[in-house]
């Protein structure tokens, strides 16, 4: 029969540390494979959203180099600087974006930097999901750019977390 207590007698704090981490590294591993088709869902609808909002926006800027007297599907001039705000709320009302998160905030707003917002740099936090797009109106001059930006997951500053594209008119 074995001897439990003797076994138990040279189970020092050590061997209770190195038991204790393997459990823990188990324990993680089999939550990260139970939730990473989860992750990659929600990442897969903010990718979804930006895509969405980026080919909106060009699609319009295509529109307008073709017919100049027009105007843009929120009712400004094409050959006018267009309004950020104007161009934010028609998104929120026309376009369906998928929210992946409890965000209580709108799903796209402008931002003065949004590469700044996207990356959270300089120990701001973002949150993800969140749409940012340049608070400056869209100028009407060509080449005039206008960037969008969204941070997918974290850390949004690692390569790969985030979505930073320039439109350009």
């Amino acid at each position: 029969m074995i001897d439990i207590n003797r076994k138990l007698k040279n189970f020092g704090p050590l061997e209770v540390l190195v038991l204790s981490s393997i459990t823990y590294v188990v324990a993680m591993l089999l939550w990260t494979a139970s939730t990473r088709s989860e992750v990659l869902q929600k990442a897969n609808d903010i990718k979804s959203n930006h895509k969405s909002v980026v080919d909106f926006i060009n699609d319009e800027v295509n529109s307008c180099s073709s017919n100049e007297e027009g105007s843009t599907s929120w009712g400004e001039k094409c050959n006018s600087v267009w309004s950020s705000d104007k161009i934010v709320n028609y998104v929120l009302n026309n376009i369906d974006l998928k929210n992946p998160y409890s965000i209580k905030k709108p799903l796209i707003q402008t931002s003065q930097d949004p590469r700044i917002q996207a990356e959270g740099k300089a120990g701001q936090s973002t949150d993800k999901g969140i749409i940012f797009v340049s608070s400056n109106n869209f100028e009407s001059e060509a080449g005039s750019e206008w960037v969008v930006g969204t941070c997918i997951k974290s850390p949004c500053v690692a390569a790969g977390n985030n979505e930073l594209v320039s439109v350009y008119r």
